[in-house]
């Protein structure tokens, strides 16, 4: 009896154990401009053109599988890879939220550049990417150089200048925190940190 009380008693601690073991500078890092968000938020700075932001996926999925209904997941894609090609996935990026397609997109995407090994020169290779996995042409075209997708692309450009993101993937937790991917050395890392971060206060 004595044995499964300090059993319970250390699996009671275990999670103050682990939030304590998180450490500024080591784990993460405070935003130097930070602009801490009201709610709790997460924000991923990716491209399509990452392999290791291909690699993430699992980890992002689950993660989104998990995180409390309060706190907000966005993903914001990067322009500084690729050239041309960086630019025009942006837009894709951006018209697949817009039409909210982007769970069967965004896979499509990724296989396709990492996988099938294609290259997407122009947004017309784009095009044929959505209409192949259901997109109308209509859709797509009435979509692709709206203002509204001009927002978001633009918006997305901005905030990348913003935090300084000079590398991805890049997770911005509450607009202040920024993960060290180095650190973690696993998926259930990955989520604890996270959760500590989007819990922390000041």
């Amino acid at each position: 009896m004595k044995k499964i009380a300090l059993v319970l008693f250390a699996l009671l601690l275990s999670p103050l154990t682990l939030a304590a073991d998180f450490v500024e500078g080591t784990h993460y890092t405070v935003v130097s401009k930070s602009s801490p968000t009201k709610s709790p938020e997460i924000v991923e700075f990716f491209s399509f053109l990452c392999p290791a932001c291909y690699r993430f996926e699992p980890l992002v999925a689950d993660l989104k599988k998990n995180i409390p209904s309060n706190v907000k997941f966005n993903k914001s894609h990067v322009d500084f890879l690729g050239g041309d090609t960086g630019k025009a996935l942006s837009r894709a990026f951006a018209v697949a939220s817009l039409l909210k397609v982007e769970d069967t997109i965004n896979p499509a995407i990724f296989n396709a550049v990492h996988v099938q090994r294609r290259n997407y020169a122009n947004l017309d290779q784009l095009r044929q990417l959505f209409i192949d996995n259901g997109v109308s042409a209509k859709k797509f075209d009435g979509a692709v150089k709206s203002f509204m997708i001009n927002a978001k692309v633009s918006k997305m450009a901005n905030n990348t200048q913003k935090f300084a993101i000079n590398g991805v993937p890049t997770f911005i937790i509450n607009g202040k925190y920024q993960i060290n991917n180095k650190s973690i050395a696993s998926a259930e890392m990955f989520q604890e940190l996270v959760t500590y971060l989007t819990n922390k206060k000041g």
